[in-house]
């Protein structure tokens, strides 16, 4: 086991919390596309 592969936990948890804001950045108007698409899909079937 590598004793320096810890050295910096902070590095760590800044990598993931960028991770978690560029999941964010591409999941919010991805999630509101497929929304509208399915809303003016329903109105193909009424």
């Amino acid at each position: 086991m590598n004793p320096k592969a810890n050295s910096n936990p902070t590095a760590k948890e800044s990598a993931g919390g960028s991770t978690v804001l560029a999941w964010l950045y591409v999941g919010v108007p991805l999630a509101w596309g497929v929304s509208q698409t399915f809303i003016k899909a329903l109105a193909l079937f009424k």
